[in-house]
């Protein structure tokens, strides 16, 4: 099962772009998993403690979290508070239960919501100001178009984690 979600025919210029781009690294992504066990999946075969799976539980979560920003604005994220980092580490992790299966699933039903915000927004300058926290600029504001564009950098980055851990698995390479 790899995500199905495409950008609709009714997307024109900058958000067909930036939907097909992201649509593409959505694929590189899930393709890793192909052929996985959920064992496999969920292994972590080098000396960090990612694995596949969790890569694609934690892009998940990243991608629902930025567009709950989009919809919400700042309210939507946690101002001021400290990094949970424990949390943040078990993002990159299948817990007991979850399967390549269920985190396949919740990752198409998030790329569907991210196309109908994206094609819903009356224009990609929406903006909205981040939160204060250490880790963003003081009175920064990102748009849609920047967080859509963030969106594209984090899927892109953990596709090629997760080619490096696929092909330490069992020699198959999903990139190049």
């Amino acid at each position: 099962m790899t995500i199905t979600a495409e950008t609709p025919e009714t997307a024109t210029g900058e958000r067909a772009d930036l939907l097909e781009t992201l649509a593409k690294h959505r694929f590189f992504l899930t393709f890793t998993v192909t052929g996985l066990t959920d064992e496999q999946a969920a292994a972590t075969p080098t000396v960090s403690e990612l694995c596949v799976g969790g890569l694609i539980k934690h892009v998940t979560s990243v991608e629902r979290s930025w567009l709950d920003f989009v919809v919400e604005g700042t309210s939507a994220m946690e101002a001021g508070a400290e990094p949970d980092y424990e949390a943040h580490a078990l993002s990159f992790r299948m817990l007991p239960g979850e399967t390549v299966e269920s985190l396949l699933a919740a990752y198409e039903e998030t790329a569907r919501r991210t196309t109908e915000i994206v094609m819903s927004l009356p224009d990609l300058d929406v903006s909205h100001p981040l939160p204060e926290a250490p880790w963003f600029e003081p009175g920064a504001r990102w748009t849609a178009r920047r967080v859509l564009l963030h969106v594209i950098a984090e899927t892109a980055q953990h596709a090629g984690h997760a080619d490096i851990l696929r092909e330490t698995i069992d020699g198959r390479k999903s990139m190049g």
